[in-house]
């Protein structure tokens, strides 16, 4: 199992997402400091999940990141994080 599959099964379990989308981004850093050969070094991850409800956005990324903190201690050197509550998304809808 690969580090985005082990990323997509913990954001799963933890914050039981109504969307999720976990992105290999590492073929874009090439060259850059902390890109490895084999990828798997760089992620995306839109998140929408109840468990975002009133929190700022420093929470959230604080959240996920501590849930991947074993990730960061491994291979994972950059993480992008886009996490919204869904009251956020139907509000973005309607305009």
């Amino acid at each position: 199992m690969g580090a985005k599959d082990d990323m997509t099964r913990k954001l799963n379990e933890a914050f039981a997402p109504r969307r999720l989308e976990v992105i290999d981004e590492s073929h874009l850093h090439e060259g850059h400091r902390g890109h490895r050969h084999g990828g798997e070094t760089h992620f995306r991850i839109n998140i929408v999940s109840q468990a975002f409800e009133s929190k700022s956005r420093v929470e959230r990324h604080r959240m996920i990141n501590a849930l991947l903190a074993d990730e960061f201690a491994g291979r994972l050197h950059a993480l992008a994080i886009k996490a919204q509550a869904p009251s956020e998304i139907e509000i973005e809808s309607s305009n």
